[in-house]
């Protein structure tokens, strides 16, 4: 993923506000990231830690969602498969749900995926980082080919958002 400011960050939400938008925490230390490693940015608000956000690069340009989660419950304690990369976690996936944009979201409608806690998919992949015995399945595709996957679950997703 190439580097993103955090104007092109605010400017790519397409399921809130210019206002939510220009409000939101966008992550301090985006010089740091290890964007080659990245197929997307995610963060949660440390303000209130049930907001997350993503962003990603669909057809050439930047394009975010915020998520909502719940709190932590006894049901996030078992084994359960992330939807986006395919990781495997005890109590380390959420349900995030995004409004829809436009007047489907207006009215209240949104879509959900569970995905990674800490939104770190991409790393989870790449096997920079690891939840664990058992957390990968033994898969005979390529990291390419995993990434590709990876890409092609969080655009439907954001496709759903906009749609």
């Amino acid at each position: 993923m190439k580097p993103l400011t955090e104007q092109e960050i605010r400017t790519a939400f397409v399921n809130c506000t210019k206002g939510e938008a220009k409000r939101l925490a966008v992550p301090r230390d985006l010089a740091e990231r290890s964007w080659d490693d990245l197929d997307f940015l995610g963060w949660r608000d440390p303000q209130a830690p049930d907001r997350a956000y993503v962003v990603t690069e669909l057809d050439g340009r930047p394009v975010g969602v915020q998520l909502r989660t719940s709190g932590a419950g006894s049901w996030q304690q078992r084994r359960s498969m992330c939807s986006v990369c395919l990781t495997t976690h005890t109590g380390g996936v959420s349900l995030m749900v995004a409004p829809r944009s436009g007047k489907a979201g207006q009215q209240g409608n949104s879509v959900g995926v569970y995905m990674c806690s800490d939104l770190a998919c991409s790393l989870y992949v790449r096997g920079k980082k690891d939840t664990g015995v058992g957390a990968r399945l033994q898969e005979s595709l390529t990291l390419e080919e995993k990434i590709r996957r990876t890409v092609t679950n969080l655009a439907t997703f954001i496709a759903r958002v906009g749609a």
